[in-house]
């Protein structure tokens, strides 16, 4: 994530941007005001079939049973109105329930048993965007880095919690059409305004309040902000797992295509190993480039199973995938269908919607969750590939609005 795990969805997307204008103004200040709103990116839904879903027969589903049990636990603990997805898209609680049940009774390593279940529980429905099927999908890891508990030379970068002056507004609690739309901020001179940039973090704005979690070296805490999660090993052998805890809402910017567009780095090196090497043998200019992502994740130190996706569950490698939410509902089972990083190698399989992500904006757009350790740095940092994925929603829902806009 994170490209991991922003659990709070940007300020202003680009194609809400006037709108979130106006409910800036609505929060602030009640301001009188008429702002048209740009049409929305859609989700929209068309009915396929199980067999037409490419290499449906051939991937091993049971190993994606594991974060099904985990979403359908979440679901089991709500009411049976409780809505899922946004608007409901993908029914009720109530909805589920006969389809978790019956995975509860699987095997777990029985791949006829879970495809029967599916089959006999769910209808999968292709995702397009306005009819356009196509979207990036990209990858994302739980990051391992090397740090202490204070500062010294090497570890002399601040890891810091959740700063006591952010301030989160869900606007869904002002206007019902803004569900989804989340403003973050801080108050100055009773006002809410945009919380601070990453270069006046880094330059120190939030020292002296005693948020700083360990100390890290300055490029690996870049890429962990980029992350949204991982474990820091320490000098006594000891390990701390962190995990997402809020962002400072301000647009994500990738610095890779800065460095693409500025003729720094050339495509071929363009992955995220070869931004973090181009950053290290630069340091004069690495902070610079760093700052131009305006992005700032504070994390919260976590005991147990990890990393913990925006549905609030540990994510499993290869299984589950981060969504954009205003679109896809979290915990629903999802069929993949693009390649593999730097190939066209198929890559069919099941995944579960489990997490969210800050750059992970739009109908079609997924961030695939590789686990942890070096062959997971290298093949999330060389996805970016084009494909399309289809949603499983209950039989009961199945014949409802089909939309997930």
């Amino acid at each position: 994530m994170n490209l991991l795990a922003d659990a709070s969805l940007s300020l202003c997307r680009q194609t809400r941007a006037l709108l979130c204008i106006l409910a800036a103004c609505l929060v602030m200040a009640g301001c009188a005001a008429e702002v048209a709103e740009q049409p929305p990116e859609a989700a929209l839904l068309s009915p396929v079939s199980f067999e037409s879903l490419p290499g449906w027969r051939a991937d091993r589903v049971s190993e994606a049973l594991p974060a099904l049990l985990l979403s359908c636990r979440r679901l089991e603990a709500v009411a049976d109105d409780r809505p899922v997805g946004r608007q409901g898209v993908a029914g009720t609680a109530a909805d589920w329930r006969t389809a978790c049940r019956d995975l509860e009774s699987l095997s777990q390593d029985d791949d006829a048993a879970l495809r029967a279940s599916l089959e006999a529980h769910f209808e999968p429905f292709e995702v397009s965007n306005g009819g356009d099927p196509s979207g990036l999908f990209t990858g994302y890891y739980e990051a391992e880095l090397r740090g202490a508990m204070v500062p010294d030379d090497e570890f002399r970068w601040p890891l810091y919690r959740r700063p006591r002056d952010l301030v989160s507004v869900d606007l869904k609690r002002f206007r019902a059409d803004l569900e989804g739309v989340r403003i973050i901020g801080r108050v100055e001179d009773g006002k809410l305004v945009p919380y601070r940039a990453r270069a006046e973090i880094d330059d120190g704005a939030l020292a002296g309040q005693d948020l700083e979690i360990l100390w890290v070296e300055p490029v690996e805490a870049f890429f962990l902000h980029v992350q949204g999660s991982g474990r820091v090993l320490l000098r006594d052998g000891s390990i701390v797992r962190l995990g997402f805890a809020a962002s400072n809402g301000l647009p994500f910017t990738a610095i890779g295509r800065i460095l693409l567009d500025e003729g720094k780095v050339p495509r071929d090196q363009a992955s995220m190993q070869g931004i973090r090497d181009w950053l290290r043998a630069h340091p004069d200019e690495a902070r610079e480039v760093m700052q131009k992502n305006a992005r700032y994740i504070f994390f919260r130190t976590i005991s147990g199973d990890g990393p913990i996706g925006a549905q609030g569950l540990a994510l499993t490698p290869g299984r589950s995938l981060a969504v954009d939410p205003q679109f896809m509902p979290l915990g629903a089972p999802v069929w993949l269908d693009t390649t593999w990083p730097g190939g066209d190698r198929p890559l069919q399989r099941l995944m579960v919607a489990q997490d969210t992500g800050g750059a992970i904006e739009g109908p079609v757009r997924g961030d695939f969750f590789w686990g942890f350790g070096e062959e997971a740095l290298h093949w999330a940092g060389r996805m970016k590939q084009t494909g399309r994925y289809y949603l499983f929603l209950p039989k009961t829902v199945a014949a409802r609005p089909r939309t997930a806009s």
